[in-house]
């Protein structure tokens, strides 16, 4: 591969629905410009961007590849991301390195879910784009309807710049509204557009000229005058509105019959901007101050990764783009986040899992490096003699959470740095131990990418893991005041063991815990509190009623006798532990349960629905708001009732729907509901003892 500066690179992510068409979009491009030798499939697992084995196997994109396709004196990076919701972290990442997107649309199905959440998240990173509606040679395929319904999702005007040249099986390839010809097939055949098609063009050719014109003021006045603009200014006007985000052209393509390609190739290189024509990217300098940087070689290093992965041949890989600066092989940088300092070997341009080495890698282009010890998602990597930090994108909460668990003991020790590796590779994955269950728990954004996770342990860091259902961490309290005391008295052949605890339990509103020392005479010396306490504590850690840690509770102790010989501070450790225990189970205990403050948003026809299905979890909803065809529901809900929602809310809107949740406090559990918590710990603890 030849080397290219800033002014020759093109990044454009892919993105749509799952199943639109993007790989084979890549792979077409790939194959016309000889980059490879045949077309690969996606069925057949050729495909140079989908080279997972997980990939290959569930026959969808699961993370994003880069894919540089060499056109005209150009590098188009192209950006392959998943279209299954449950990897919009891939997409995030993409669209966050990208200039420009291309949203991929079935000439079947239309505009879906995936869809609209591309275009949205295009919207946030301010991205130009083209539309492409693919699969043209499908049966049932239509181009009019296919554009009427992207056209549904935005304000936006859409634009053909295309017109397909035929439909289904008679596909034959693209009408071009610029040059006014017709490109048969791949596009290296130039015809007259067919006389059947010539007032459709002549029309849509009007339509076009018109949102050109308004990309400059003198062509918009040479139009009024005029009527009509050269090809040359209608390339410059489209140029221009297509880079304002005022309109967005429209393509017709077929990728497994690699028809109206080059045509599309064309457009890439013409419309999108290299990375030295877009705006300025604010990153923050070393005291806080806004810096901006251009995509200068000259300008200090500045390079954000996007990516990392874990390959067991070639160990940790990191994918940068560089937004200042440029950088080279056999270098040093500063990982401002981390504060260290990164050796950099061998750097390369990313072809999918094929790396091909070079010097440099020029700024606003795309390269990956191996085997750096500190550096993950997120990170700047930049000069330590001038400081830069490049703003991470904000990722949606993971909503999905699974119970982990080893499936050997030798798999237990690796649990904690094989969930920390995942969690560094993918932003949308989380996981913490939960103290009040006692579980590891993993989260992320449904159940396909956690299971893909899972599968990455094991073939990725020969960890097996289990999942399993994670427990609601309730907590224990009590409702009023009560007394109890333990005499824990212990004799044996040796020294024995003697101590005794009269204490005071009360209810408490704004702690967890507070212990108070009441005993007056002697009767127990106060050198013993601390190991009262200590069992205390130590209860209310494991629970009394079911399990679950205490909080809000004032203890007293007022009394107890002690030994001259015997008392020992592991006497009171036990009475003390022992007493509380009596006084809790005589003080009201209850459950508390945690409150979730959640936001759902649905297409206004799925309202009903989602409301009813609220109902049955306990829901309070707190305000319905519909805007743009959308419903949003605000409510709180018990975390018990939601620990599944995500499945259940992409069943109730067909995959359209999404939410979020924060935690908004703790409130009693329902009596009937504590009293099934309860008997199923009781049950557990039962098993436990006939082991």
């Amino acid at each position: 591969m030849k080397e290219y500066t800033t002014e020759s690179i093109r990044n454009i992510a892919l993105a749509s629905h799952s199943s639109a068409g993007k790989t084979m979009l890549a792979e077409a491009m790939l194959h016309l410009t000889g980059a490879t030798t045949r077309l690969g499939r996606v069925e057949d697992g050729t495909t140079i961007s989908d080279f997972d084995e997980e990939e290959i196997r569930r026959g969808i994109s699961l993370y994003t590849s880069v894919l540089p396709v060499e056109y005209r004196d150009v590098k188009i990076n192209l950006l392959d991301t998943p279209g299954y919701t449950d990897f919009i972290g891939e997409v995030i990442s993409a669209l966050r390195v990208a200039d420009g997107a291309i949203i991929v649309v079935d000439s079947v199905a239309g505009a879906e879910v995936g869809t609209e959440i591309a275009w949205n998240y295009c919207n946030t990173f301010q991205l130009p784009r083209f539309v492409v509606i693919n699969k043209m040679d499908r049966d049932n395929a239509n181009f009019q309807k296919a554009l009427a319904s992207i056209q549904n999702l935005t304000e936006t005007r859409l634009i053909p710049v295309q017109l397909p040249w035929g439909e289904k099986a008679n596909f034959q390839g693209v009408i071009d509204l610029i040059t006014m010809k017709a490109y048969k097939g791949d596009g290296k055949t130039i015809v007259d557009i067919p006389a059947e098609y010539r007032s459709a063009a002549e029309e849509a050719r009007f339509a076009l000229v018109e949102a050109a014109a308004e990309g400059e003021d003198e062509l918009l006045e040479k139009y009024l005058e005029s009527g009509e603009l050269s090809n040359e200014e209608v390339v410059r006007g489209l140029k221009a509105v297509i880079r304002q985000g005022s309109f967005v052209p429209v393509f017709a393509t077929s990728a497994t019959t690699e028809t109206g390609i080059f045509r599309l190739l064309d457009a890439i290189v013409d419309f999108f901007p290299s990375p030295a024509e877009i705006a300025p990217v604010k990153a923050i300098g070393k005291n806080g101050e806004e810096e901006l940087l251009t995509a200068s070689d000259s300008g200090p290093l500045a390079a954000y990764v996007w990516k990392t992965t874990a390959d067991p041949f070639v160990g940790k890989q990191t994918f940068f783009r560089v937004y200042s600066g440029m950088v080279t092989s056999d270098s040093r940088v500063w990982n401002q986040n981390k504060g260290v300092e990164e050796r950099f070997g061998t750097v390369s341009i990313p072809r999918g899992k094929e790396n091909i080495p070079v010097k440099v890698i020029h700024s606003g282009d795309i390269g990956v490096v191996p085997k750096l010890s500190e550096t993950v998602t997120g990170n700047t990597l930049g000069d330590k003699a001038h400081p830069i930090t490049l703003p991470v994108p904000e990722y949606p909460n993971a909503l999905y959470r699974v119970a982990i668990f080893p499936k050997t003991q030798a798999d237990s020790t690796k649990i904690s740095p094989t969930l920390t590796r995942l969690c560094e590779e993918d932003m949308t994955l989380s996981w913490y131990n939960e103290p009040a269950t006692l579980q590891t728990i993993l989260q992320g954004m449904g159940d396909q990418h956690i299971d893909v996770a899972i599968r990455r342990a094991e073939t990725k860091f020969q960890v097996n893991l289990l999942i399993g259902e994670p427990k609601v961490p309730y907590q224990e309290t009590i409702t009023r005041k009560a007394t109890a005391m333990y005499r824990h008295k212990k004799q044996t052949g040796g020294a024995g063991q003697f101590g005794e605890v009269h204490l005071r339990v009360e209810p408490l509103a704004d702690k967890d815990f507070d212990f108070t020392w009441e005993v007056f005479g002697g009767a127990i010396s106060q050198t013993y509190a601390a190991s009262i306490q200590k069992g205390i504590q130590n209860v209310m850690k494991e629970g009394v009623l079911a399990g679950y840690p205490i909080r809000g509770v004032l203890v007293a102790v007022y009394d107890g006798k002690e030994h001259p010989v015997d008392s020992k501070p592991v006497a009171f450790e036990i009475a003390g532990r022992e007493a509380f225990k009596l006084a809790f189970k005589d003080a009201g205990p209850v459950l508390y349960e945690p409150i979730m403050n959640v936001q759902i948003i649905v297409p206004e026809e799925n309202m009903g629905d989602v409301l009813g299905d609220l109902n049955t979890r306990r829901a309070r909803v707190q305000g319905m708001n519909t805007e743009k065809g959308r419903s949003v529901i605000t409510a709180t809900v018990p975390l018990a009732e939601m620990l599944r929602y995500t499945t259940q809310l992409r069943s109730l809107t067909g995959g359209r729907g999404i939410f979020n949740m924060e935690l908004a406090g703790y409130e009693m559990v329902p009596p009937h509901i504590q009293a099934e918590i309860v008997a199923q710990r009781q049950k557990e603890l039962a098993e436990k003892r006939e082991e």
